[in-house]
């Protein structure tokens, strides 16, 4: 089991941009079609923007429309949490790094095959990495 990140609230507010801070550490949500990976197409990973756990790759990323960046699935099945999310007057599923607790953003049950899920995630709670020659 992976280890739990535990920081204050000052000491994530430290190490993050303004923007980072508030969509990672308080809840926040970009505007649709503002983020630096809605509609990107590079080759690699997207790692958490607080701890550096990878939780989504690039070959399950897709163009949603929605204005964020889409993927049909995580990196693998035990880097990301769900919790209710009933903000907003409206209830949905949210989706945080399970290593640090960051908000990512929500899922929904309406994308492609092969899960039907969109994991619709903030861009300001992601890093890219590229893949490097050993497909890693």
């Amino acid at each position: 089991m992976p280890r739990k990140i535990e920081k204050s609230l000052e000491e994530w507010a430290e190490s993050l941009t303004p923007e980072q801070f508030r969509v990672a550490r308080q809840k926040g949500t970009e505007r649709a079609f503002t983020g630096q990976y809605d509609g990107f197409k590079g080759d690699g990973k997207y790692t958490c923007v607080c701890c550096g756990e990878t939780l989504f790759d690039s070959q399950h990323k897709y163009d949603s429309g929605s204005g964020w960046p889409s993927f049909y699935q995580p990196a693998s099945e035990d880097v990301v949490d769900e919790e209710t999310d009933s903000t907003h007057g409206m209830t949905r599923t949210e989706v945080l790094c399970d290593a640090c607790g960051s908000h990512l953003g929500h899922v929904f049950p309406d994308g492609p095959r092969p899960t039907g899920l969109r994991y619709c995630i903030n861009s300001a709670s992601l890093q890219f990495v590229e893949r490097d020659d050993k497909g890693d």
